[in-house]
């Protein structure tokens, strides 16, 4: 994967206040030849992530929030692959979605293609990841043990393809295609890459759809993104997934079995 020169090696001179924490180079092959992400040892707390957006990305770092208690322990044993990574940059965020759905949909199922953007008067994408992070550092969430990262990237979608995050294992190999389509997202309803378990992702969303109609359009994507969404989620169906997980939601969560 094509990459920027990595910050993290100078992270002491860079004058980041951060918490007591340390570097994390560990992968499934090995220590990697860089660190991949500064990790803090204790849980976060509501706040702290706005203060390193306000002063992370001018070093080249954003912040992401890690699951460290769902039974699979730290990034370090999360089995992260690096080097298997392309980059999100040359994928086409459709082509992907319409892979993943004819591999997944039902066999006459057309490819319904993208969903149109969403509206307009959209808030603030940082506001609203700042918003949602809070809630879910504040127990009003799914995280289990929650602690702050600095990831070397410049845009939020690549967070989860530049640690070499292997989540979508079973579903994908490649994280780099999965970063295209949060690229796609990113552009259409303002989502941010906010919180990444062993086998879980959550983003926020600044300009989530706001009809049902747009929800279903939307549908069809998070379930070629993601197709245990539904498959063993609560809604099984398009329709259910789309009133209930997408419309008007600030947030969307992602679960690889």
């Amino acid at each position: 994967m094509a990459t920027l020169p990595n910050p993290l090696p100078r992270l002491a001179s860079l004058g980041l206040h951060l918490p007591p924490g340390g570097l994390v180079d560990a992968t499934d092959d090995g220590p990697w030849h860089e660190p991949l992400l500064w990790l803090a040892d204790g849980p976060a707390a509501p706040g702290d992530w706005a203060v390193l957006r306000r002063t992370a990305p001018a070093v080249g770092l954003l912040p992401v929030v890690l699951d460290v208690g769902a039974g699979h322990g730290g990034p370090e044993l999360w089995e992260l692959m690096p080097g298997e990574m392309s980059y999100p940059g040359d994928h086409d965020a459709e082509e992907v979605l319409e892979e993943f759905w004819d591999e997944c949909a039902e066999e006459d199922a057309d490819w319904p293609g993208l969903a149109a953007e969403g509206a307009d008067a959209a808030q603030d994408p940082e506001s609203v990841a700042s918003d949602v992070v809070d809630s879910l550092l504040d127990g009003r969430g799914p995280l289990k043990d929650p602690r702050l990262a600095l990831v070397p990237a410049r845009r939020s979608a690549d967070v989860p393809t530049s640690i070499g995050w292997m989540g979508p294992a079973n579903h994908e190999n490649d994280t780099g295609r999965l970063s295209a389509v949060l690229r796609s997202w990113e552009d259409r309803f303002g989502i941010r890459t906010v919180a990444l378990g062993f086998d879980t992702l959550l983003v926020s969303v600044a300009a989530p759809p706001t009809t049902l109609a747009e929800a279903e359009d939307l549908a069809a994507e998070h379930f070629a993104f993601c197709p245990d969404n539904i498959w063993q989620g609560s809604d099984s169906t398009l329709g259910a997934y789309a009133e209930h997980q997408l419309l008007n939601q600030p947030a969307w969560h992602f679960w690889w079995d």
